[in-house]
């Protein structure tokens, strides 16, 4: 089981496609584009917006012409901010103080056991200070810069012909 759900990872994609339409006139995309664009339910990306939107990192367009686009700048945009509007902040490791119950101690456990912070859980909480704070690092620009590099050049411009095509499509239709 991972900590963070497919929709942190899904989230970062369809907001990746929202930094790159952005730059090359195409303000917004709809939930219906961004899911068909990934192959899942229009449903399942609508819901992951709602989060995105009431955490102030995408804002809707209504309309014809309408969907989402990012609310802030790709550069302000972080990746822990993406995973706390999807997943919520929760934390990696949930102390249970076992170190209480040794069956040796009998009913009480002595001072010595249960002084201070549990050196288990020290390590778990410096260990998600780490990841938080990594994560913190990392706006949703670094990461569209990364697969700019990686992707052909034609990739991006077939991109953003596709959500052009599709909105153009839909104001056609009203």
């Amino acid at each position: 089981m991972s900590f963070m759900s497919a929709g942190v990872e899904y989230g970062l994609h369809c907001m990746l496609y929202l930094v790159h339409s952005a730059e090359h006139g195409v303000a917004e995309a709809s939930t219906r584009d961004l899911a068909d664009m990934q192959g899942v339910p229009a449903e399942y990306v609508a819901k992951l917006f709602t989060k995105l939107g009431h955490a102030g990192l995408v804002r809707a367009v209504e309309g014809v012409r309408g969907g989402f686009s990012l609310a802030r700048p790709a550069e302000e945009i972080t990746v822990k901010d993406v995973v706390e509007a999807i997943d919520g902040v929760k934390p990696v490791f949930d102390c249970r103080e076992i170190r209480e119950r040794c069956v040796v101690f009998g009913e009480v456990a002595p001072a010595w056991a249960t002084r201070g912070t549990c050196s288990i859980h020290a390590v778990m909480v410096s260990a998600e200070k780490a990841m938080r704070d990594e994560l913190n690092r990392h706006t949703l620009a670094d990461l569209a810069s990364r697969t700019r590099s990686k992707a052909p050049a034609s990739h991006e411009s077939k991109v953003i012909e596709w959500f052009g095509a599709r909105s153009a499509a839909r104001r056609s239709a009203s």
